[in-house]
């Protein structure tokens, strides 16, 4: 009831549903006092007294000092988002880009590093343990709580690279058991359009959209499904690789035309501005590109495509003549939107994907089903090396928030 500590059933269960009450009220949002930690959690002030004792106690909530005023202040608590980090990282064929960011997924730091060449497999993995290593040292109270790395190619659910044409060396590389044992916490690997997926359903054009095809274009193009609110990864991990169907051109001539050109850019700005050259180029890939797309959006019937990746920064001028042929070759087509999160969409998804590993261990959720939520997406990696002796793992901090929750 409204107002009021969950009454009847085990105790020590409901206990702990009261913590994920008031832990999920706080979450992502500015300070709040007793009496709206209760309204937004529909517990009573005497309940959310007791739990906010218990989540103090366990260092992710603390009392905010208050400010001038007159007469007595309300007193107000946070989520300690700086309780630590998460990382997400994106594998370039050239380039890595890591974000770094808290628990409520705010952005702290975002580095670039470059491949150099055709390094091997164990000189890509050195540059980006180093990079991520850099990054690290400059934030040396974060309490790395799970990263995820991001790749272009088919992984599976256990986080193995099954086959990327990118980096045919990684073909076979277990990575979250590889980035596992970088930094001591829990490591994810996941399909980089899929990630894009999940960062566009996160804070991008698909948000509040249940059903939607994620195309991401650079150098390659890739494909996401997100059905029913699910990420569609597929029995192997390889759904959305229509890429690899030659007979729709989506790596002929058609695509490379326009695909990671350093004068992208300048192609569609020309096109805008209505070069009668620069508007055949475009409609011509957008040609080739719908065609493909139309093949999915036939299949699951979606609500919305959304383009990222590099060629985002089309916009308009490649969305609208999307639209027109999706229109011509479907029989329901779907909205077309251009992303506005422009390069960092991948490394994103990562964080989103880190993120969730931590909320799934912070509610103590059950493992979850291998058809994963948009917002659940990954797979739990099979045993990540003890976080350092000076700084406690994560599901300490859960054995004891149980603790506390059955008190």
């Amino acid at each position: 009831m409204k107002g009021q500590a969950l009454i009847g059933g085990d105790p020590a269960v409901l206990r702990r549903l009261n913590l994920e009450a008031v832990l999920r009220a706080l979450r992502g949002r500015e300070p709040m006092t007793t009496s709206q930690i209760s309204k937004a959690s529909s517990l009573s002030r005497q309940t959310v007294d007791q739990v906010l004792d218990d989540l103090a106690r366990l260092g992710w909530v603390e009392e905010v000092a208050p400010g001038k005023s007159i007469g007595r202040p309300a007193r107000r608590y946070r989520f300690r988002a700086d309780a630590g980090h998460v990382l997400g990282i994106d594998v370039g064929t050239h380039s890595v880009l890591l974000i770094l960011a808290d628990l409520d997924g705010k952005l702290i730091e975002t580095r670039r590093a470059v491949l150099d060449g055709e390094p091997t497999r164990e000189e890509r993995l050195t540059t980006i343990r180093d990079a991520a290593a850099g990054l690290l040292a400059v934030h040396p109270a974060s309490r790395l709580r799970a990263l995820c790395v991001g790749v272009p190619g088919i992984v599976d659910g256990a986080g193995r690279v099954r086959l990327s044409t990118p980096l045919p060396e990684w073909n076979g590389l277990d990575l979250a058991a590889e980035a596992s044992g970088w930094f001591g916490c829990p490591a994810f690997a996941e399909n980089d359009a899929n990630l894009a997926a999940l960062a566009e359903h996160w804070r991008g054009a698909a948000q509040g959209t249940d059903d939607f095809i994620q195309l991401l274009t650079g150098h390659r193009t890739g494909a996401a499904l997100v059905l029913g609110g699910r990420l569609h990864r597929g029995r192997t991990g390889a759904a959305g690789e229509i890429a690899g169907l030659a007979i729709l051109g989506w790596d002929g001539s058609d695509l490379a035309d326009l695909r990671g050109e350093a004068d992208t850019a300048q192609v569609f700005a020309a096109a805008a501005d209505g070069d009668p050259a620069a508007v055949e180029r475009v409609d011509r890939f957008a040609r080739t590109y719908a065609q493909g797309t139309a093949a999915m959006v036939l299949t699951v019937n979606p609500d919305l495509v959304v383009i990222s990746g590099g060629i985002s920064v089309a916009g308009e001028i490649l969305a609208d003549p999307m639209r027109r042929y999706l229109g011509r070759l479907c029989l329901d087509a779907p909205e077309v939107r251009a992303s506005e999160l422009g390069v960092e969409t991948v490394a994103l998804g990562a964080v989103r994907l880190a993120l969730d590993h931590v909320d799934r261990h912070l509610f103590d959720f059950r493992s979850a089903p291998e058809s994963q939520p948009v917002d659940r997406a990954g797979a739990e990696p099979a045993a990540a090396p003890s976080a350092p002796s000076d700084e406690r793992p994560l599901n300490q901090d859960v054995f004891e928030l149980r603790r506390a929750a059955t008190a």
